[in-house]
């Protein structure tokens, strides 16, 4: 494995003066450099840990590479057991056999070849275009016409009594180890969550998940949490709903378990403890005072509306950004942000932003639920179909799943999709492009749908919908 540099990866002749100074190197910074790169400005990338940030290392890879290996494990427990399913893990994320962390080589030499002059140490923003690079107990200061913020987030930490007394794992721990638990305690019940404990409890590991809200996957579709908990179900996770962890006991439980209290009176054990309860974005010590932003806050000194230009020559992208955390959301703003910084007359639009969370089967979403759509001010419908009841869902044995459209009959347009079954990700992506080129139902459902394709079930709702708008004198209801 390489060894990690904490120092510059420059030479002396390059120079301090950049177009762009980003700080923080995972997808929304590594959009900016490539793009900036690709319209010929000069930039400067800083990272304190993996260049690519948690993505490819601790979340987004690896997450998918275990629930492979869940999968295969269930059809076939003798054939893909857990050594392969880490082993396939490691190879996702570069880590050599008896490493503890990935290798960012890849992500670093990317960059190298598109021209970025790459560091890796400690970035603060010390006066408006600089920013000084610490690693080593050297100091080096960098000037850039624009400063990007791309530093990413961490998992939000448990504040409740008795915690401080356990070892409490966050997705990196989750994602890494190469020992199963005997069992495993979730706090928190959104992607990260649900993902993980389809993970392990395939592999046979006892799995119970806690969520303060009233469902899982509070953010995704009310329908795609309710076909995601009845999978979790399945598999054997037990799923606490409507509670919050109020004080925790170490190795209080049976067999040395770890006891988390709940507020209803119950308990929960495990003898690891996931916490997965959201996501913070730390930028107190980042010097954004320098631009005039108020920093004494916990949350960031501007509005994570997901705008980009936070304050002349300065611009926020990904996490920092906001409104959403993801990895295809940062990427975007991180080329969006290269291009106006540039001088184009670019602004991010977040109407069809996508969410997807990938356990099996899946549950995708994209625009607005027809409450929302309705609360705009929108004359919306809502179509379902029962996936399960599809010839697709009868071809391969489905017991649960649905599509579910959403549509605006003054306009005509789709406005929202929801999937859940085995290829939603990828089912929804047509709705996706429907949203963002204001695409009428009258083309949707005069577009040819392969059979019996997931597709196709939107096919045959695109039609209905198509009916609906078309309903002469039709009495609106709710």
């Amino acid at each position: 494995m390489r060894t990690r540099q904490t120092e510059p990866m420059t030479t002396n002749e390059r120079p301090a003066t950049f177009d762009f100074v980003i700080i923080g190197a995972g997808p929304g910074g590594e959009a900016v450099a490539h793009k900036a790169r690709e319209l010929g400005a000069a930039v400067a990338v800083i990272d304190r840990r993996w260049f690519g940030g948690s993505c490819p290392h601790i979340g987004c890879l690896p997450s998918k590479a275990l629930l492979h290996g869940a999968a295969e494990h269930r059809a076939n427990p003798t054939r893909y057991e857990w050594p392969r399913a880490s082993a396939h893990r490691d190879f996702m994320i570069n880590r050599a056999a008896g490493a503890p962390e990935p290798d960012d080589t890849s992500h670093v030499r990317s960059l190298e070849r598109a021209g970025a002059v790459v560091y890796r140490g400690e970035a603060r923003i010390v006066g408006r275009g600089r920013v000084a690079v610490a690693h080593d107990g050297a100091r080096h200061e960098l000037s850039g016409s624009n400063v990007v913020v791309a530093a990413g987030s961490v998992s939000r930490r448990i504040q409740i009594p008795g915690i401080e007394g356990i070892d409490v794992w966050t997705n990196e721990q989750a994602t890494l180890t190469r020992e199963l638990p005997r069992s495993l305690l979730i706090l928190g019940g959104g992607p990260t969550g649900c993902e993980l404990a389809q993970v392990y409890a395939r592999f046979g590991v006892p799995v119970t998940i806690v969520q303060s809200g009233p469902r899982l996957a509070p953010t995704d579709h009310p329908r795609n949490s309710e076909v995601v908990r009845a999978t979790l179900e399945a598999d054997g996770v037990v799923v606490h709903t409507g509670v919050r962890a109020v004080a925790a006991r170490a190795g209080a439980g049976g067999d040395g378990a770890h006891v988390i209290d709940l507020d209803d009176g119950s308990t929960a054990e495990g003898h690891a403890v996931l916490a997965a309860v959201g996501r913070e974005v730390p930028l107190d010590d980042i010097g954004l005072e320098h631009y005039g932003l108020d920093t004494s806050g916990r949350t960031p000194p501007y509005p994570r509306d997901g705008r980009l230009r936070i304050a002349d020559g300065l611009y926020a992208v990904g996490d920092a950004a906001g409104p959403e955390l993801h990895t295809h959301q940062a990427w975007y703003q991180g080329e969006l942000a290269a291009r106006s910084a540039l001088g184009e007359s670019v602004a991010p639009d977040y109407r069809a932003l996508p969410r997807a969370t990938y356990t099996d089967p899946e549950a995708a979403f994209v625009g607005v639920t027809v409450e929302a759509a309705r609360e705009s001010g929108m004359d919306a419908f809502e179509l379902v179909a029962n996936f399960a009841k599809s010839d697709r869902g009868y071809g391969i044995e489905a017991k649960l799943g649905h599509i579910t459209i959403v549509v605006d009959r003054i306009s005509r347009e789709l406005v929202g999709a929801a999937v859940a079954c085995p290829d939603a990700s990828a089912a929804i992506h047509e709705c996706v492009l429907a949203i963002q080129a204001h695409v009428k139902v009258d083309v949707l459902a005069n577009t040819i749908h392969a059979f019996p394709s997931t597709s196709r079930i939107f096919n045959g709702l695109f039609a209905d919908a198509l009916r609906e708008v078309d309903a002469p004198n039709k009495v609106r209801s709710g």
